[in-house]
């Protein structure tokens, strides 16, 4: 670090995203999709027109705000889209922070940088049993509430009865509704941002429409919500989507039913490969997500990840308050397969 680092970021812990390793690996770490873009988002990007790169991108997305529209049932009006759901969510702890945040104990890590990078005041929300959360720990927070749902790192989700009554114990305040998960087995929260003038859901290309390395998010919520989110988009980047991105975007949003084929076979896979997990006596969260979140029946999970790597296969071993487990996201069935006979030889 230099010496002209501001000193109120001179602290700061960044976010360290999974492992993106040269070489061939099987890579279980990141929660991407085993499964590539749909051949409309294939099309849309080998015809993009390239002469038109001198020009800047529509730093609206009226495209894609239009289409997400229509597919989701709201107006463009309600949509605001960045740079990935990150992008959308600093904009959330920055507008709505002021008064601090609440978000669960074990959850997303970027909360946590987003809150020492706007000096946000944070507190937690306490794990349950079967690492679950409680909608009362929750309410009458008089501050950001951010729920992860189904919930980064565990899986878990919390019931959708359960987060309307966190929304209507936070009239006063901001509930952010991250689904970054929820299309492998979740219930939405959209519904209640129609409902009440408090709820921001937020979502991302990066998982269920397998276009992680497009970065593309997206915000659904009350039209003076996403006017706050839109005033910092253009206060900070406002050309941050890129034209091959828009276009993407576009393409990915006709093709839905090529992206619920697969999540529809990730979520199988994920109960087939928790049940062989299970079958040779590993702990498992019940998982709503791309993803399981295991502890061994013997053994030191670090070291199961370790000697996974030298058997060419990515795992993320998260350490912490989660040092027993290994959060292992869900690949083909090739992939785990694969993984399965690693984990019996290390045995």
């Amino acid at each position: 670090m230099s010496r002209y680092m501001n000193s109120r970021y001179a602290a700061l812990d960044a976010y360290v995203p999974g492992e993106q390793p040269k070489g061939e690996f099987i890579k279980l770490n990141a929660n991407e999709s085993p499964y590539p873009p749909s051949p409309g988002v294939l099309e849309a990007l080998r015809s993009a027109d390239g002469t038109a790169l001198n020009m800047y991108p529509d730093a609206a997305c009226r495209a894609l705000d239009a289409a997400l529209a229509g597919a989701l049932g709201v107006t463009p009006d309600n949509i605001v889209c960045a740079n990935g759901s990150d992008d959308i969510l600093n904009f959330c702890f920055m507008a709505y922070g002021e008064r601090g945040a609440l978000f669960p104990e074990i959850t997303y890590g970027f909360y946590e940088v987003f809150c020492a990078l706007h000096g946000i005041d944070e507190r937690r929300a306490p794990m349950h049993e079967g690492f679950t959360l409680k909608p009362e720990d929750f309410f009458d927070a008089h501050r950001l509430v951010v729920i992860a749902n189904p919930n980064a790192q565990t899986g878990v989700e919390l019931p959708q009865d359960a987060i309307e009554a966190v929304v209507r114990r936070n009239a006063d305040s901001v509930v952010v509704v991250d689904e970054a998960y929820v299309a492998f087995g979740g219930q939405s929260a959209l519904p209640l941002t129609k409902k009440y003038p408090n709820v921001i859901v937020v979502r991302t290309f990066s998982k269920s429409r397998s276009m992680a390395g497009v970065r593309l998010g997206f915000a659904v919520g009350s039209a003076g919500l996403i006017e706050d989110l839109r005033r910092l988009k253009f206060s900070t980047n406002p050309y941050s989507v890129n034209r091959a991105a828009l276009a993407a975007g576009v393409a990915a949003v006709r093709d839905s039913a090529y992206y619920e084929a697969n999540c529809a076979l990730i979520s199988a896979e994920r109960e087939r490969f928790a049940a062989a997990l299970r079958a040779r006596g590993w702990y498992l969260t019940g998982s709503k997500a791309n993803f399981v979140l295991a502890r061994p029946p013997r053994g030191e999970a670090g070291d199961i990840a370790a000697a996974l790597k030298e058997r060419g296969i990515l795992v993320r071993y998260l350490g912490g308050a989660l040092s027993e487990y290994l959060r292992i996201t869900i690949g083909t069935a090739g992939q785990m397969d694969t993984l399965l006979a690693a984990l019996d030889s290390i045995d």
